[in-house]
């Protein structure tokens, strides 16, 4: 028996646990997910509070650095920009609804751009394989972006909820596949140093 054979098959309890939790882990996310679809309104609130806390902290942590480079060229726009990221967070924490309801508009902006694009490149691409594919996906992304304009800012809260539950239970599903194969060894365990 060679010594690769050896350190494999003493990789392979390790795989299995990884394997075990990470699939734990996606299952978990999944349940997450679910519940935010079905009670989006917890979802959106805590979703907004957890980047307002992110952005509470990245003001923070930019004024202590403008300040430490306060003798380099900059340091106006470096503080300004700093405390524009502590005001935005300080904000969002205060008024959690305008923090969600600026946020679906903010992701009703981003569809439409990228649905507009996408019809164009699909026009663009026509007649070759694909296309039409390319294209409803823009048509997609504009009639989402319309709906969200149309129910903004009353429906922003289930509208952002379920957003963090699509994408909680996209995480859980990749985590659960990821997960199986550990299990199954179809993905190699970093090798420990040492």
């Amino acid at each position: 028996k060679n010594k690769g054979s050896d350190m494999a098959d003493a990789a392979a309890p390790d795989g299995r646990k990884a394997g075990m939790w990470v699939t734990v882990w996606g299952v978990l996310l999944i349940v997450a997910g679910a519940a935010a679809i079905l009670v989006p309104a917890p979802a959106a609130l805590a979703f907004v509070l957890l980047l307002a806390w992110l952005l509470v902290f990245a003001g923070v942590v930019e004024v202590v650095y403008a300040f430490h480079q306060r003798g380099e060229d900059g340091f106006g726009w470096k503080i300004v920009s700093a405390l524009a990221t502590l005001v935005l967070g300080i904000l969002m924490l205060l008024f959690p609804g305008a923090g969600i309801a600026t946020l679906a508009l903010m992701i009703g902006g981003f569809l439409i751009a990228t649905g507009a694009s996408n019809v164009m490149l699909a026009l663009r691409l026509k007649p070759k394989a694909g296309w039409g594919w390319v294209l409803l996906d823009g048509v997609l992304a504009i009639v989402v972006a319309i709906l969200i304009a149309s129910r903004w800012p009353q429906d922003s809260i289930g509208f952002v909820g379920i957003l963090v539950g699509i994408s909680l239970i996209s995480g859980g599903m990749w985590r659960i596949v990821l997960g199986r194969a550990l299990r199954s060894g179809a993905v190699p365990m970093p090798a420990k140093q040492g």
